[in-house]
């Protein structure tokens, strides 16, 4: 932890530079030339902080995309198990055929042939994949097999803008720290899944919406966070711990216009495809609920482990109750700690209680944490050690189904195999998990705090004194902590400014 004298208000530099608080970052520093300076000017030159992100990103993605090759060329079109075996299998090309888009049939109003009657994806989604296939211009009259290519590649490049705005916005999020960013660019697993699903426009909407709150663009925030739920369900919970950040700061206000907006965004999207489709409308709503137990939930292991089948309704249950427990935990964590936790690390704890306790823990789901994860913990340590679990899972995954579909053969990896890589990509998230909570009880061990700041993915929460809280051990334990080290005192949400109570 720095001094007390590296913190002050008057001698922090503008940009916190990670080469001289993370030993990672310090390390890997040294392949372009080692740590900044002490006389090193940060946002000078062309190469911005933002502009180095946007790069970065743009060309991990592209890795991602070579990785894909191998099933872009042939695999997806030539049996099952060779898109496993070389583990780049997508959604994207299949539903281009099975979801009825090379056939010109419009989602949700349409019925489709087969198991599935319609589209079974939240409806800004379907709208982002009829986009694509509007955009895919190849002839009806061309194979399938060239159309198919083609749709995943505009998909890739819709992706790409979704994957920078992604790492842009928890760029921006923390003024004094745009490194950051740079976690979710070289993330492994933002490489590796992005163009698995359509995940990433709800990952960038989300991300956007936490931006506008840290600028106290309260209406905007809801707005976005509405329309990341008309794209896949998670970003509503955001609203849950928001709600006891802001009932701990007395900041109702704020929270009910950012609640207005985002039931207006969602019922503005929603409203007209229920009215005129609502068959086709709520096949994503009760195909969550009939969906049996699938690949990546501890679920799984436990039925695997016993042979036992259980029911989807009790799992459905019994998944809400954990939900629930898990949720008034994290309240009461909110309202109880003595310093008021930051609103990226209690949207990064929920949004893993609902992973967690899914009945299905896909490997793309991890694109969900990757944002929150860069803004609630910005450590390398922690970051990769997460990060290399789930890269793990996401191999394990592909050589189990290769396994699976490989008949006689039996290529890849067996049952037991897989429940340990299950085991351990929830084991890496729960680990994540465990460092944020320590951070809140014991905000001294927060990087994000160690500058001074309070919160600065805060918004109207930045520096505000409490109203509400279990524990109080001073007046407004939100503003002031003991200094590390003997020197002039640290005030957490003072830094580059002075704030009214």
């Amino acid at each position: 932890m720095p001094s007390a004298e590296d913190t002050s208000v008057h001698q922090e530099p503008s940009v916190v530079p990670p080469t001289r608080q993370d030993e990672i970052a310090a390390a890997g520093s040294e392949l372009i030339g080692g740590p900044a300076g002490r006389w090193a000017r940060f946002g000078s030159g062309p190469l911005t902080p933002l502009r180095v992100i946007a790069l970065v990103t743009i060309g991990m993605f592209a890795l991602g995309m070579v990785q894909k090759l191998p099933c872009y060329n042939w695999a997806w079109f030539r049996g099952t198990s060779s898109q496993y075996t070389h583990a780049c299998y997508s959604d994207i090309p299949h539903l281009f055929v099975g979801r009825g888009f090379a056939d010109g049939l419009v989602p949700y109003f349409d019925r489709l042939g087969g198991d599935m009657a319609y589209l079974e994806y939240p409806v800004l989604t379907g709208l982002f994949m009829q986009v694509a296939s509007w955009l895919t211009l190849t002839p009806a009259s061309d194979p399938v097999q060239q159309r198919e290519q083609m749709y995943w590649m505009v998909n890739a490049g819709m992706l790409m803008i979704c994957a920078v705005v992604v790492a842009l916005c928890v760029a921006r999020t923390h003024r004094r720290r745009p490194w950051d960013g740079l976690l979710v660019a070289l993330a492994p697993a933002l490489a590796l899944t992005a163009t698995i699903n359509w995940d990433l426009l709800a990952v960038a909407l989300t991300a956007a919406a936490m931006l506008m709150w840290s600028r106290g663009r309260n209406l905007a925030f809801g707005v976005l966070i509405g329309l990341a739920t008309a794209a896949k369900l998670y970003p509503v919970l955001l609203l849950g711990p928001l709600l006891v950040l802001c009932w701990r700061a007395g900041k109702w206000r704020a929270y009910g216009v950012a609640l207005l907006g985002a039931a207006a965004a969602w019922l503005l999207v929603n409203v007209p495809v229920m009215a005129y489709a609502p068959e086709g409308w709520k096949k994503f709503y009760t195909f969550s609920q009939e969906r049996q137990i699938d690949y990546g939930s501890f679920w799984l292991v436990i039925t695997q482990r016993t042979g036992r089948p259980i029911d989807v309704s009790t799992v459905n249950t019994a998944s809400v109750l954990m939900m629930v427990v898990l949720c008034a935990g994290i309240a009461g964590l909110a309202l109880a700690a003595r310093h008021r936790p930051r609103f990226a690390q209690l949207a990064f704890l929920v949004v893993a209680a609902f992973i967690l306790t899914n009945k299905v823990y896909s490997p793309q789901y991890v694109l969900w944490l990757i944002p929150l994860a860069a803004l609630a913990r910005p450590r390398w340590r922690d970051f990769l050690v997460w990060q290399a679990c789930e890269v793990a899972y996401f191999l394990g995954i592909w050589f189990y189904l290769a396994y699976t579909t490989s008949g006689d053969k039996h290529q890849g990896l067996p049952q037991e195999g897989y429940q340990v890589a299950i085991i351990l990509h929830l084991l890496g998230t729960l680990y994540l998990c465990a460092v944020i909570v320590r951070d809140i009880l014991r905000p001294e061990r927060d990087p994000v705090r160690h500058d001074g700041s309070d919160d600065p993915s805060g918004g109207v929460l930045d520096g505000a004194p409490d109203r509400t809280a279990l524990l109080q051990v001073r007046p407004h334990p939100s503003r002031n902590t003991a200094p590390a080290v003997e020197g002039p005192r640290v005030e957490w949400g003072t830094a580059g400014r002075v704030a009214s109570d």
